[in-house]
């Protein structure tokens, strides 16, 4: 993990990841605020003399080694005589079954000593109680695919910046099933909701358990799901503040964005950092969006609502264009939010059993089923779904406020989800 040295006095975005590893090894520090003021100070210290290391209160790459298994939720034991996984299961606090999954190519009756065990740490990889960015989602990402090998991870392109846009995918059957979660930048939250779904299947398919009472290991029987957690990494880090003040991105942006002034900036941004709206930016509907956006005042590059100059035109729509054409998706899941609604409609196209399905959606989870509305009803990813494969597509607005939602909502945006995630999985056609 290349971090940059942290240090008393420090504020931002890695100060945060800073106090969310302490927190998560145990460290008494208060809350997550992104300041390192004493508290941190004492907590950094403490951890350092605890492991070993010199207790200067300054993360270097010493200190950001020994917190990266609290991040990424797994740490490698060098085994000795005597260790078995029953030992490593009872120091570590692990069922057995999950440090197995974790090393497929291991004999667990024949470990020799000197090998390396991946050993998955007592805590989830996947939390809400840190702003994600690109580079939490990336580590939070490593670790489950260290814990959990039979998740695949694959590249389907990179944003404006060079951020990887990487796709995860879970599960054995014929049955192919996209997700994908972040179009908009100040609707990050959604991105541990489906990294979460994905850590939670597969705990209960190591372990023989139900996720949202449906037996995980036939649903991974059954179907592939495909999940790609964050479409626009670089409107995330502009709003969580992974792209610092000062930095030429983040000037970039407040420029465009100073030609919207009614629009809080960066708390405001759903763009990509180019300012193009990226669920905009399908060609279904595109010139109609681009008139009724234009119409709304929204003519050049800014916070939210620019259509780009053409469809797919901004590097992120079109390698989720790319994603979707070349797998064959049964059904697909648009996370946004907020509204607590789920859009299941494009126009007049009749996709067969699209309104049961949703329907079904609504009643697990609570939220509204309806048509979506004219003004914003052109050019979205799950419009050019529905428009090009006739096959149930839906956009999900979770949560209900402003934008960006608090983390003190993820627990409740993630219980109401999780059954559509899960049954997703058996009702796509």
């Amino acid at each position: 993990m290349d971090m940059h040295l942290v240090r008393y006095g420090d504020e931002g975005y890695n100060v945060k990841l800073l106090q969310y590893a302490l927190k998560r090894a145990g460290m008494d520090l208060g809350s997550i605020d992104g300041i390192f003021g004493r508290r941190t100070l004492r907590a950094l210290q403490q951890f350092q003399r605890d492991r070993g290391l010199l207790s200067d209160g300054v993360a270097g790459k010493l200190t950001w080694a020994a917190l990266f298994p609290y991040i990424t939720g797994y740490t490698l034991h060098r085994l000795v005589q005597g260790d078995s996984y029953y030992l490593l299961s009872r120091r570590y606090g692990i069922p057995v079954p999950l440090i197995a999954a974790a090393n497929p190519t291991l004999e667990e009756g024949n470990l020799q000593v000197g090998e390396s065990v991946t050993v998955p740490l007592n805590l989830p990889v996947v939390t809400g109680e840190m702003p994600f960015s690109s580079l939490l989602t990336g580590l939070m990402a490593q670790g489950l695919l260290r814990r959990y090998p039979f998740i695949q991870s694959y590249s389907i392109g990179s944003s404006v910046m060079g951020r990887p846009l990487t796709a995860l995918q879970i599960g054995e059957g014929p049955k192919q099933v996209g997700y994908n979660a972040a179009h908009h930048g100040n609707e990050w939250i959604t991105t541990p909701v489906l990294l979460r779904f994905v850590e939670e299947f597969a705990r209960a398919y190591v372990l023989g358990e139900d996720v949202a009472g449906l037996p995980a290991k036939e649903l991974f029987a059954a179907a592939t799901v495909h999940v790609v957690p964050l479409v626009n990494p670089d409107g995330v880090d502009l709003v969580t503040g992974a792209i610092a003040t000062g930095d030429s991105y983040f000037e970039q942006a407040r420029a465009l964005s100073a030609y919207y002034p009614g629009i809080p900036f960066p708390e405001g941004w759903k763009a990509n950092i180019q300012g193009v709206d990226l669920n905009l930016q399908y060609p279904a509907g595109w010139d109609i969006a681009r008139r009724i956006k234009y119409a709304a005042g929204f003519t050049r590059p800014g916070p939210r609502d620019f259509v780009g100059l053409s469809p797919l035109s901004a590097p992120e729509s079109r390698a989720m264009a790319r994603w979707t054409e070349d797998r064959d998706f049964a059904l697909t899941l648009a996370y946004h939010t907020q509204g607590e609604t789920i859009y299941w409609r494009y126009e007049d196209y009749e996709v067969q059993n699209a309104r049961q399905i949703g329907a079904t959606f609504a009643g697990l989870s609570g939220y509204a089923l309806e048509d979506t509305p004219y003004a914003s009803g052109h050019a979205g990813y799950k419009d050019w779904y529905i428009q090009t494969y006739l096959r149930p597509g839906y956009t999900i607005e979770a949560g209900r406020g402003e934008n960006p939602l608090p983390l003190s909502d993820f627990e409740s945006i993630y219980a109401a989800n999780l059954p559509i995630l899960a049954q997703g999985l058996t009702l796509a056609p």
